[in-house]
């Protein structure tokens, strides 16, 4: 954390100074403690670890040991850029264990709130700084000791923590709560846009607009009967640099061609045979079974053939395009799919013929542009709310760093120590804590000399 002027009452110390680093404890090998791995430490407040139980005797060596009251996160990259922290509670016996890729945090003598120390760890300023110093080998790399010993920490007076411990929990599970509601939108519009699409092909998108729920002029039709004879793209491998690109099953992305990560072909017979028109849909046979029926409609502007675990499909006279691409899309079309393709060992697969042979109600070809219109429309709106979800989760995301930053320069509390100066001095001010931690870490029992002169700390 960068220097700066500490509030009324504070004083500036290290968290080597507040904190026993990563201590060791000696217990009866029957005791049940909690044992945590990575995976039951949470990356947000308000989110409560995940252990197991199991004897102190199956992880008192070759894991990290804490105990109820501990503050610990993770010290090796991605997990630690991740927040992986939690506070030790709830634990069998009060104790634990846990991989050893932990840093351990124990207040001594009680003086500082565990509550503070996780907000403290999952700061920007202590993030961002416990990446700059991490040592060791790419995807390998762990936050020292010696970084965490030094590192600086504001500390306050006894009641002040506590008041912003409580007010930190208060503000936070508001922003998570609101966090977890703007989650939520993102499955709720994919729901709508699949309503939406079931609506269009049944018919009862547009009853209004036809002016009878009957549906007046539809015919019961086979894909085949209205598009070309389907036909599958390229198999010949193609290269990181040409003149044509390849579409393949990753670009098509929510219906539309995504026109990243190409790949090319300057073959002439390849690209005479499987150049894309204007209002082709692409549709992908093979993948993994919630993929497979995928597609999306390619719209020119730029030349383009396609690979060969995509099949085009190009609409006659009787069938709009998008009317296509958004029925294939649809929940009616999606259980086709499950329905008929078949499953080999790591992939689902269906045939052209298979395609051809799905079963659809076809508009007239009036109403299949109102549909595409009215698709579109509804589309638009759904993508305008899930932008401005999108820029609302950066902003809640930058709100819990906004807080914690206000915690640790005072601002949540500066009230309170206008109106409680005697709170803030004497015996109650930070300066006295210190004074008690130091006397602490005096009254500790030094070890036994070793052989070859040498001594050790015993820990608690």
């Amino acid at each position: 954390m960068s220097e700066r002027v500490l509030p009324e009452g504070w004083v500036s110390t290290t968290l080597g100074e507040l904190c026993e680093l990563n201590p060791k404890q000696k217990l009866d090998d029957e005791l049940e403690v909690g044992f945590m791995p990575m995976t039951g430490v949470p990356t947000t407040f308000h989110e409560k670890p995940e252990f197991e139980t199991r004897k102190w005797e199956a992880v008192k060596k070759g894991y990290t040991q804490f105990k109820d009251g501990d503050v610990l996160f993770a010290k090796i990259t991605p997990c630690f850029e991740n927040g992986k922290a939690t506070v030790v509670e709830g634990f069998p016996c009060g104790w634990g264990a846990g991989s050893t890729e932990y840093h351990v945090l124990r207040p001594r003598a009680e003086v500082v709130d565990p509550r503070l120390l996780l907000a403290f760890v999952r700061t920007k300023d202590f993030l961002n700084n416990g990446e700059l110093n991490m040592s060791g080998s790419v995807g390998h790399k762990r936050v020292p000791k010696d970084f965490i010993a030094s590192y600086s920490f504001p500390l306050m007076p006894k009641e002040e923590q506590k008041l912003i411990a409580d007010k930190l929990d208060e503000l936070l599970a508001q922003v998570n709560n609101l966090k977890t509601r703007l989650d939520a939108i993102p499955a709720i519009l994919k729901r709508f846009r699949q309503s939406v699409l079931a609506a269009a092909v049944s018919g009862s998108l547009t009853d209004g607009w036809r002016g009878a729920p009957e549906l007046t002029g539809w015919e019961d039709v086979y894909l085949g009967d209205v598009i070309e004879k389907p036909r599958y793209g390229t198999s010949s491998k193609s290269q990181k640099h040409g003149d044509v690109p390849v579409l393949r099953m990753g670009n098509l992305q929510q219906g539309e061609i995504d026109w990243g990560d190409l790949v090319y072909t300057s073959d002439p017979s390849e690209i005479e045979k499987y150049t894309l028109k204007k209002g082709d849909v692409l549709f992908n046979r093979t993948n993994s079974p919630d993929l497979v029926g995928k597609t999306s409609i390619y719209r020119g502007g730029r030349e383009a053939v396609y690979a060969g675990y995509l099949i085009c499909l190009r609409s006659k006279s009787r069938l709009v395009p998008d009317y296509l691409n958004y029925h294939l899309n649809s929940p009616r079309a999606r259980r086709y799919c499950k329905l008929v393709k078949s499953d080999g060992v790591s992939q689902s697969n269906i045939n052209a013929k298979k395609v051809a042979a799905y079963p659809m109600l076809l508009p007239p070809i009036e109403e299949q542009a109102e549909i595409v219109r009215r698709v579109d429309q509804l589309f638009a709106f759904a993508d305008q709310i899930e932008q401005q979800v999108a820029n609302a989760q950066t902003r809640v995301d930058k709100l819990t760093q906004s807080i914690l930053a206000k915690a640790f320069r005072g601002e949540l509390t500066a009230e309170w120590r206008a109106e409680n100066p005697e709170l803030i001095s004497g015996e109650h001010s930070a300066e006295a804590l210190l004074e008690r931690i130091k006397a602490e870490k005096a009254k500790q029992k030094p070890a036994k000399t070793r052989r070859g002169g040498r001594k050790a700390t015993v820990t608690s």
